[in-house]
């Protein structure tokens, strides 16, 4: 009998020693793409897994954002779009903030909000019976 599985993932991003979570209003979400601006910061993804109501694995990943230097204009307009809502750092580098962005070093599916590959390697089993038996996949560190 297959276990019951329970998947808890969470985001932040972190900039000098300080922690931004998710604007609590435009104000807020215009300080943290300024700060951001013409810096790198590191985006942390958590996951755990809990299998018939016990915690069984733990992972981190850790992707180093880049943004580009930014206008007011530019800043103003990002934040205009609301896309900052529910998101760490104010930015969805997915959508419209994607402008923001100059690079990254990592795991892209991590600053999206779920390292995907960290995950395969925890819970296997979510691929599909014939990949993972054949090897199709290759485990990672």
């Amino acid at each position: 009998m297959p276990s019951a599985l329970t998947l808890g993932a969470d985001t932040l991003v972190a900039i000098g020693g300080d922690i931004l979570g998710k604007p609590a209003d435009e104000a807020q979400a215009r300080a943290y793409v300024a700060r951001l601006a013409g810096r790198s910061h590191e985006v942390v993804g958590a996951i755990a897994v809990v299998r018939d109501g016990e915690l069984t694995d733990t992972a981190t990943e850790i992707t180093t954002v880049h943004f580009r230097d930014a206008s007011a204009t530019l800043l103003d307009w990002y934040v205009s779009t609301a896309e900052w809502r529910g998101r760490a750092g104010g930015y969805a580098i997915q959508g419209a903030g994607a402008v923001l962005v100059a690079g990254i070093e990592g795991d892209y599916l991590n600053v999206v909000g779920l390292p995907l590959q960290r995950l395969i390697d925890l819970v296997p089993e979510l691929l599909p019976a014939g990949i993972r038996r054949s090897g199709g996949i290759a485990q990672g560190p």
